[in-house]
């Protein structure tokens, strides 16, 4: 079945070529869009499965798409949204990231890289979360600390490892062979361990998996 996609950036020679790569590569471009005004409205009415948006747009190029992301995420949360930017905005786009599943955040370069941008896509469509790796970067530097994953037993090491690819509780369940159920009691371990306070779940798993890749690193 074909994933049908909204894509929204001001850029004609961008937004044009997007779509026929989509479009090459198997997905339905159901509508296109210069600017954001409107655009929940068109999410509404056409209900596609992705949203692919630009976070700088008219008429300030500072953050509309952002905000439009965001309305959609909490008017339509079953639609996924790959957010495209130019440059790493680390504020903007952990509180994007920190809204649930199915989010993705890519600078535009990669679009070039038609395969790793292609199976990214897939990533977000399926529910799980992807980061741009020079995101990942310059979260990884603004998190320099302690190490709280000594906390950590090995199989919650195991759980988190499947976090910071992107998986979600029913994907790292298949990955060790353990329930969901059992996934989501790590998952609060960890948490709980790395003391991140008390935020929603989804934000305290991004804080997670940050803390995981600065150690890493």
């Amino acid at each position: 079945m074909e994933t049908r996609v909204v894509v929204v950036d001001d850029d004609v020679l961008l937004r044009e070529g997007l779509a026929s790569l989509l479009v090459r590569t198997g997905h339905d471009v159901i509508a296109q869009a210069s600017d954001t005004e409107g655009v929940l409205d068109l999410v509404r009415d056409l209900q596609p499965d992705l949203l692919v948006v630009d976070i700088r747009m008219p008429p300030t190029n500072t953050i509309e798409g952002l905000v439009a992301a965001k309305a959609v995420r909490a008017a339509c949360p079953s639609v996924r949204i790959l957010v495209l930017s130019s440059y790493v905005e680390v504020e903007h786009a952990i509180d994007l990231l920190a809204s649930g599943s199915g989010i993705g955040y890519l600078l535009k370069q990669r679009i070039t890289e038609i395969d790793t941008f292609i199976a990214s896509l897939a990533r977000v469509v399926a529910g799980e979360s992807v980061i741009d790796p020079a995101l990942v970067e310059e979260l990884v530097l603004a998190r320099r600390a302690r190490n709280p994953l000594d906390l950590l037993t090995p199989r919650e090491r195991d759980v988190l490892v499947l976090m910071a690819e992107g998986r979600s509780n029913l994907g790292i369940g298949k990955a060790l062979h353990l329930t969901e159920g059992t996934v989501e009691k790590h998952v609060h371990h960890i948490l709980t361990k790395m003391d991140l306070g008390s935020e929603d779940t989804s934000h305290r798993r991004v804080l997670a998996v940050l803390t995981y890749l600065d150690q890493a690193h």
